[in-house]
């Protein structure tokens, strides 16, 4: 297993940040490589990617979800074998820091070639610039949800 792990500091309120996150079928507006999420129910989406062009289909479930805290999340089917967490952290009433954490498998000889030279790393931290980006230009977020899981 290999480990990426990335921090940015958003200029929005914690909620703000974490209700923009928790829309997963908009994470194709700010990450790159990502075609589609299709949000299934609560714990489950479906999603469509192609990366260095590789398309893959996988399912992922939210194990924990803890509003303006953290959203923790494995596959559950697919070729793609990853968990992770993002969280959420306060710097004052108008500031947040995001932290990405995810081991991800690599999987054939070209995915265990770009993990050598660091891609998802790279990959990661541009996907948190668009959303920072993103969030601040829009100023609030496209909708929310405030469940725990």
């Amino acid at each position: 297993m290999s480990r990426v792990q990335e921090t940015i500091d958003v200029d929005v309120p914690i909620s703000t940040a974490y209700n923009q996150w928790t829309q997963f079928e908009q994470f194709p507006m700010f990450m790159e490589g990502v075609e589609e999420i299709t949000q299934i129910d609560d714990r489950h989406n479906r999603w469509k990617t192609k990366i260095a062009g590789v398309s893959r289909e996988f399912d992922t479930e939210i194990v924990d979800q803890v509003p303006d805290d953290h959203v923790a999340w494995r596959t559950v089917t697919g070729e793609v074998k990853q968990s992770g967490m993002v969280s959420f952290q306060p710097l004052d009433a108008g500031h947040t820091r995001i932290v990405m954490s995810m081991d991800y498998q690599p999987e054939g000889l070209a995915e265990k070639a770009a993990d050598m030279v660091n891609m998802l790393d790279r990959q990661v931290r541009g996907d948190l610039k668009r959303f920072k980006n993103f969030i601040e230009k829009r100023g609030s977020e496209t909708g929310g949800y405030r469940g725990k899981l």
